[in-house]
């Protein structure tokens, strides 16, 4: 039926509660303290934080240096990070001496 992650710490914007959580699909259809697990796959969290993504808030993607750019550009950088669990990303954001921002 769905996958069940049993027995994390799940940490919301809210509150950071024991509880279990059950994805069915691509989506989270439930979070609560005791799910009963049968017919789902159990991963189990217990001692371990389940949380909904990871942000990183220092990347440099397409960013000009040495006369060079770094290895990732937006499309391919992105795509990296969710791959791994990163569901957002905040750019280094270049700004020249005299120039605003934009």
């Amino acid at each position: 039926m769905g996958t069940l992650i049993k027995g994390g710490k799940v940490v919301s914007a809210a509150a950071t509660t024991l509880a279990d959580v059950l994805i069915e699909g691509e989506k989270i259809a439930r979070v609560a303290p005791a799910i009963d697990a049968a017919g789902h796959t159990v991963v189990d969290a217990a001692g371990m934080l389940v949380l909904p993504g990871g942000i990183d808030v220092h990347t440099h993607l397409d960013m000009p240096f040495g006369g060079t750019v770094s290895a990732d550009d937006y499309e391919w950088g992105t795509r990296a990070a969710a791959i791994g669990g990163t569901t957002t990303v905040i750019d280094f954001a270049l700004q020249s001496m005299g120039h605003p921002m934009m």
